[in-house]
């Protein structure tokens, strides 16, 4: 994973985002497809959609809260990705890793496939009204923790929700695959 420019990273990221609309729009709510779930009594579908949702959510204001702050501290920066070794390190040993998601962005099974993409959909637009902000701020001072990853930077958010992103579209791949 190597990324020089934020458009870059924002660029992979609507490509990611494309595949989830894509994949999530071809099931019909009122279908019994968002239901399904494989054998392992995993979230269903639909409840990764939301979970999704509810994720990325956080992911923006948690970059928004870091930018804010570097914008107030005066941290300007040129525009490139910087990502920490250990960052880097911890996204490739996630391979074949398993992680268990905090109850806090557990789905709550009330929200429709439609829903969640609403919320998706909202949430891009915020990213998108905060790239100025990572394209002239030091974004690699301010840290917010994460359960698994530890201090990361608003870059290393940002990039990790393209990859949280992917992750799941496999795993609904899987789940289609087994209807």
């Amino acid at each position: 994973m190597e990324y020089r420019s934020f458009a870059e990273v924002y660029a992979d990221n609507d490509r990611i985002r494309e595949r989830l609309i894509a994949t999530a729009r071809a099931l019909d709510d009122n279908d019994k497809a968002a239901e399904k779930r494989l054998d392992d009594g995993g979230w269903s579908v639909g409840q990764i959609v939301e979970h999704i949702s509810t994720v990325d959510e956080g992911i923006c204001k948690i970059c928004s809260k870091l930018l804010a702050s570097a914008r107030d501290k005066g941290l300007s920066g040129d525009g490139s990705v910087r990502l920490s070794p250990e960052f880097i390190k911890r996204i490739d040993d996630l391979t074949n890793t398993k992680l268990e998601a905090p109850e806090r962005v557990h789905p709550t099974g009330e929200q429709t496939v439609a829903q969640s993409l609403e919320r998706l959909s909202a949430n891009r637009e915020r990213l998108s009204g905060i790239r100025h902000l990572f394209e002239t701020l030091d974004s690699t001072k301010e840290k917010f923790p994460h359960p698994y990853f530890g201090d990361l930077s608003a870059a290393e958010w940002l990039v990790l929700r393209g990859g949280h992103e992917e992750r799941h579209i496999e795993q609904i791949d899987r789940i289609i695959a087994n209807m």
